[in-house]
């Protein structure tokens, strides 16, 4: 069993899209007959007001989606760490995200002191063959994650992204903008957090139906990516178990 529960954790976080969904079902459905009212107030829930509560969804969706991707990577380390895997026993891809993160090569502004710690660090950590410690995948700033993003990260750690035919299909077929769901999340997103749009523009003409198809597009795809990381993280480790190391010899 994988020491963070994929599976779990996504969801339970998938949940929260689905309350929200069927809270927004509930108003649309109860304003067919007139403007819905608070019970006690009398106050009503005005078009406009729909409208910002139907936004709020791509800022939830895009939630999901990022918070998925990043526990799927963490998933990855902390299961190697549990398993004391030594870096030589990693597989090609996996041991270069662990240079990359042991020497912070990615970290451009790091001084030149600090960059011959990461180095003796790394060297050591070779040299007495310990059991990695210490793990983080780097994956830059956050707010772009998008199919073709999460699919360009699978292939830099090595795993292979199994997706059916009709998930594929429906997260690449263009829903609005000529933009699939995924993309479509991540700039409606992007925009209403950036202040480009409003949130009463960004859901315009938007129906619940319309945001029900995106949610399940992106909540299927999501599924079967957390199916794929649970794959390899199980074949990395029973892998690494088994990997013998050449005699006298550090691959990098």
């Amino acid at each position: 069993m994988l020491a963070i529960d994929l599976p779990k954790f996504f969801a339970e976080r998938n949940q929260e899209i689905e309350d929200y969904l069927k809270f927004l079902t509930n108003v649309e459905e109860a304003a067919r007959l007139g403007p819905p009212k608070f019970q006690g107030t009398g106050a009503a829930i005005t078009p406009v007001q729909k409208k910002i509560l139907s936004s709020g969804l791509y800022v939830q969706l895009y939630n999901l989606i990022e918070a998925t991707v990043l526990q799927c990577l963490a998933s990855i380390a902390s299961e190697l760490e549990e398993a004391e895997c030594i870096p030589s026993q990693f597989s090609a891809k996996l041991r270069a995200e662990w240079v990359r993160s042991m020497a912070r090569t990615h970290e451009g502004s790091l001084s030149s002191d600090h960059r011959l710690q990461a180095a003796l660090e790394l060297c050591e950590q070779l040299l007495q063959k310990l059991p990695v410690t210490r793990f983080e995948i780097n994956v830059g700033g956050g707010g772009n994650w998008d199919d073709h993003s999460i699919e360009d990260i699978c292939k830099r750690v090595g795993c292979d992204l199994a997706l059916s035919p009709d998930v594929r299909m429906a997260v690449k077929r263009h829903m609005r903008d000529d933009m699939g769901a995924l993309k479509l999340v991540k700039d409606r997103r992007n925009q209403l957090a950036h202040g480009k749009v409003s949130f009463v523009e960004c859901s315009d003409d938007v129906t619940v139906g319309e945001l029900k198809e995106l949610a399940e597009s992106v909540s299927n795809y999501l599924g079967e990516l957390v199916e794929s990381f649970v794959r390899f993280i199980e074949i990395e480790v029973t892998e690494n178990a088994t990997r013998s190391e050449q005699k006298g010899v550090i691959t990098l």
